[in-house]
């Protein structure tokens, strides 16, 4: 064997135990940051591939799932959604939004501006602010960049990707990850489910849906009214929407406290 080929065997042995033992930290230049968050993000995921997949399970969801075509349910989750995209700035994407003919109760949005509401959630919103208070939550996620943040978690997580890709003079790509950026789409793109957001996620979607909420004239204030209601039958069965969120005592408080300091209480 070469001395170039015994170096090279060297060489990754060397970055795969550093890796183990938490001795070789990945040096990571995608980041971004967020002014919508305040803080930097990772980002080893485009747009572009972020936007092929959530194409691709949108279409994949509109063939699985039945569209309601009551025209009452369509006309008020688009009055509501287009109000709340509007007021977060993202108005540039191409939304779409529509209501699926299921008693579940759950909600999603895909990266690509694509939103599904089952009737199932509708119909236990009392008032179209409690509406405003999911869409801004799940426009909140679009804004955040959470999937894509989420992705490049998932992607880094593999064995420090970013290191081993320099080191080992590999020429891979993302798309090779393209299971793990598909499981941060937002949903499972087979599973039809919404993803677990890390909690930090789902906190920062909450501030900036009651942001959203108020900039569009809904009532922040009864986004805890929603969230209260969503905590009890959540004791009551597992609602999936709720499933992956964190404790409901602990996203009230912290949206009571961030409703406070912007003065909505």
């Amino acid at each position: 064997m070469s001395s170039s080929k015994n170096m090279s065997l060297m060489q990754r042995r060397e970055v795969i135990m550093g890796l183990a033992a938490g001795s070789i930290v990945p040096f990571v230049s995608g980041c971004a940051d967020n002014a919508a968050l305040g803080r930097s993000q990772l980002m080893l995921v485009s747009d572009g591939q972020l936007a092929q997949l959530s194409d691709q399970a949108w279409r994949d969801s509109m063939q699985r799932e039945r569209v309601l075509r009551d025209p009452s349910y369509t006309r008020r989750l688009n009055r509501v959604g287009q109000r709340v995209v509007d007021a977060s700035g993202q108005g540039h994407m191409d939304w779409e939004f529509v209501v699926f003919d299921s008693d579940t109760v759950n909600a999603w949005v895909l990266p690509n501006g694509k939103v599904g509401f089952y009737k199932g959630i509708l119909d236990i919103m009392e008032t179209d602010d409690h509406l405003a208070t999911v869409m801004g939550h799940e426009v909140g996620h679009v804004a955040g960049r959470h999937s894509a943040e989420r992705a490049s978690q998932q992607i880094a997580a593999q064995v420090g990707v970013s290191l081993l890709t320099s080191a080992l003079g590999a020429n891979q790509s993302t798309v090779e990850y393209s299971d793990e950026i598909g499981a941060a789409l937002g949903m499972g793109v087979t599973l039809g489910v919404i993803l677990p957001y890390s909690r930090q996620h789902e906190y920062e979607a909450d501030r900036l849906g009651v942001d959203y909420m108020a900039r569009s004239s809904y009532d922040p204030r009864q986004a805890v009214d929603f969230w209260v209601a969503m905590s009890t039958l959540h004791r009551g069965s597992t609602a999936e929407f709720m499933s992956t969120h964190p404790s409901d005592e602990n996203r009230i408080t912290a949206m009571r406290a961030h409703m406070q300091a912007r003065g909505y209480t």
